[in-house]
């Protein structure tokens, strides 16, 4: 029997917190707290992909995930499952059944930092599936593992509680501590980018910027 250790749940983000995010672009969303927060190389596994909910934090054994199942059956509807399993991508963490389970569950999606399979199923199912590849070779179930502690995922730190948002572009986790500022800050960057593009469309887009950020020398040509 192998050791599973379940850390107390905070209460969660609320409804309209979460409101807030489900219609912001991770651009915006990472954009809004300095680039510095991302998970790169962790792609959405189906097209039409997003999702936006409170992460629900595993950590796992590297091609283990007898612990990701145990989680499923935690999960409050909505939840994210951010599923830490060491960057390893030689075994699929997560497939079909468990998906199919996961959807039963009402669970909103599944960011994980390694492998999944049966891609074609997941398709078909809708569920969305971050991961950073696939593999068909399938995971052990012998644990060990921890649900509900920090975990990484691709060097972003995501705490159960966190609102992960996730579209075509990947992954980002927003700190439950800070989702009214970095909701406000990447609202006011979509109202600047779409006068942006209303003067893209009208021709006058102030590039004045480029020459003032830019120390330019000009070569003169010495041809005759």
């Amino acid at each position: 029997m192998s050791e599973c250790l379940i850390h107390p749940r905070p209460a969660g983000p609320g409804k309209a917190a979460l409101a807030r995010f489900a219609s912001l672009p991770t651009s915006a969303v990472s954009d809004s707290m300095r680039r510095l927060v991302g998970a790169p190389g962790v792609l959405p596994l189906i097209d039409q992909c997003r999702v936006v909910g409170p992460a629900l934090t595993v950590k796992t054994r590297p091609g283990d995930n007898l612990v990701v199942h145990k989680a499923a059956d935690l999960a409050r509807p909505g939840d994210v499952l951010v599923i830490d399993a060491g960057g390893d991508t030689t075994r699929a963490i997560v497939g079909d059944l468990l998906c199919r389970y996961a959807t039963s569950r009402e669970i909103a999606g599944i960011v994980l930092d390694g492998a999944a399979r049966d891609v074609a199923e997941l398709g078909e199912l809708g569920l969305p599936v971050f991961a950073r590849a696939i593999s068909h070779l399938g995971p052990y179930k012998n644990g060990p593992g921890e649900i509900g502690r920090a975990v990484s995922i691709a060097g972003m730190t995501v705490r159960s509680g966190d609102v992960v948002v996730g579209d075509a572009d990947g992954v980002v986790a927003v700190p439950a501590a800070h989702l009214d500022t970095v909701a406000t800050a990447a609202e006011a960057l979509l109202r600047a980018e779409a006068a942006t593009v209303a003067a893209i469309n009208d021709g006058n887009w102030d590039r004045s910027w480029i020459d003032a950020s830019l120390n330019i020398t000009w070569f003169e040509s010495k041809e005759s």
